[in-house]
């Protein structure tokens, strides 16, 4: 996406990646799995948008699933299993399922169409000066994209007899780094500047597996939402419990890709004795195996699917000098609870550019000279950390607060009670700005910072308005309403008033 951005503006781009080149299907992704499904939102698609590319958005679009909400499956009491829809959105607004290899080659399609891009497949960074703008890559094996350097290997000087992959220099006037959690491009960057890190692991660790299509070839269960199986399991030592939760994300090929998050001692539990996982998903995501994974399929997904842990990383600054910036995983990488990795990744790039347009490094007519256009870029990538930063660790902190909601909150009364108020108001009262914290992160624009302030400030609104109820004003509170609700201009006037009072954006 960043290469589709500074392409657009003219600059002649040079993409290198470790990996092969991902249309290839012989390509196997780092981590040696498909990876969980993606959830494309408002972030993602208003970054494609202003891509510069008018067809990329479309041609995306058209290979996704729009889910509606989640389909929240248990067990009653008595035994019998259900199943309860939950729409994200009280205006009908959707996610999109996109299968990641199909967004990557829709990407790669739209870059290979550019004369100003070159694609360098199984280049290794190994190196790079930042105040001098040079890098240096190994060439693992010959590009596909690039034919002039087929010579891959060289010996080494220390050791003659041993060959070693070719390694090549290359200048830069920007360095993007968008090389994921364990990046290259962040490390060389800690030797330049006083780079603050954080990286975390949480107590879950994460398996794949597949529902497969009907004889038919035709779904399941329904394609049109995300399945979550909430459950509670004990902890370690017994003490007390804690969450867990199987999800299903729909295919293109009308298969799901199913996700199992529990502690790690669960794992290694199930993996000590893995003919124990039929009675264990019975026991706690009724209605998956035998009915939508046989028995036999379950076992043997389990036990030849890796199990991965989750990381959390914040950083700060995000930029070095005004020669190279990190972005997506790099920067901020996240558990997947809130759908916002990719989403955030793409928000990175159409931030960056716009904050580059907007110190004018891609007007000529307003520099100078190219010293001062550097300067500008400086400028630019400054103000991009300064937003930035703090956006990346409001969302990290979203995303693991937003595992709780998924894996219990969403059977807690408590938790609908909220979301329907908040809807209703939005409803009755757009201009109050009440929204719900999901609809602002996953359908809007906002900051991630701002929708947190903003969310917290909700909360204490709705907070006293429950307080008053129990103190007796909860009368008092509906005939308010129900006046106000024949939009009276003096009694919408006041409760706008007491909103701002309280806090709470009325625009």
């Amino acid at each position: 996406m960043a290469g589709l951005y500074a392409a657009s503006r003219g600059d002649d781009v040079e993409i290198y990646d470790l990996r092969g080149d991902l249309r290839d299907s012989s390509t196997a992704p780092l981590n040696f799995t498909k990876s969980i499904n993606l959830a494309l939102s408002e972030r993602g698609i208003n970054a494609m948008r202003h891509s510069g590319n008018g067809n990329l958005l479309g041609s995306v679009l058209e290979e996704t699933i729009p889910m509606h909400g989640r389909m929240i499956h248990g067990r009653k009491k008595t035994g019998e299993l259900y199943q309860e829809s939950q729409a994200y959105d009280v205006h009908g607004r959707f996610l999109r399922a996109v299968d990641r290899a199909r967004l990557n080659k829709r990407l790669l399609d739209a870059l290979e169409q550019l004369p100003n891009v070159k694609l360098c497949f199984n280049h290794k960074l190994t190196g790079v000066d930042f105040k001098n703008n040079l890098a240096w890559f190994e060439q693992l094996t010959p590009s596909k994209k690039d034919d002039s350097t087929q010579d891959s290997m060289t010996s080494s000087p220390d050791n003659p007899g041993v060959s070693r992959p070719l390694e090549i220099e290359r200048s830069f006037e920007l360095l993007l780094g968008a090389d994921g959690a364990h990046s290259s491009v962040r490390h060389h960057m800690m030797k330049y500047t006083r780079l603050n890190y954080t990286q975390s692991y949480i107590d879950t660790l994460w398996c794949e597996f597949q529902i497969q299509p009907t004889a038919s070839s035709t779904f399941v269960i329904s394609p049109n939402h995300l399945h979550i199986w909430p459950a509670r399991v004990s902890t370690s030592d017994r003490s007390q419990s804690t969450s867990m939760m199987f999800i299903a994300i729909p295919s293109m090929d009308h298969s799901f890709t199913c996700t199992l998050f529990a502690p790690s001692h669960v794992f290694t539990e199930l993996s000590s004795s893995p003919s124990s996982l039929p009675n264990f998903f019975n026991s706690h995501f009724p209605g998956v195996c035998p009915d939508l994974i046989p028995t036999s399929d379950l076992i043997s997904q389990f036990t030849n699917s890796p199990h991965l842990p989750l990381i959390s990383i914040i950083c700060s600054p995000h930029h070095v000098y005004s020669s190279a910036c990190i972005l997506g995983d790099a920067a901020h990488a996240m558990v997947p609870f809130y759908g916002q990795g990719m989403n955030a990744g793409l928000e990175d790039v159409r931030v960056l550019f716009q904050f580059l347009d907007w110190k004018n490094v891609y007007s000529p007519r307003v520099y100078s000279s190219p010293q001062e256009r550097t300067a500008r870029r400086g400028a630019a990538l400054e103000a991009y950390t300064e937003q930035r930063c703090a956006d990346a660790a409001s969302i990290n902190r979203l995303a693991l607060k937003n595992y709780e909601e998924m894996s219990q909150s969403v059977i807690n009364p408590l938790y609908k009670v909220r979301k329907l108020l908040e809807e209703k108001f939005n409803v009755w009262a757009p201009w109050s700005g009440f929204r719900t914290q999901y609809s602002r992160i996953s359908f809007g624009n906002d900051r991630y910072s701002v929708v947190e302030r903003e969310v917290a400030r909700q909360g204490k609104l709705l907070m006293a308005l429950i307080l008053l109820g129990l103190m007796g004003w909860g009368g008092l509170g509906i005939a308010v309403l129900r006046k106000w609700m024949r939009t009276k201009d003096g009694m919408r006037k006041l409760l706008r008033d007491w909103l701002q009072r309280l806090g709470v954006s009325s625009r």
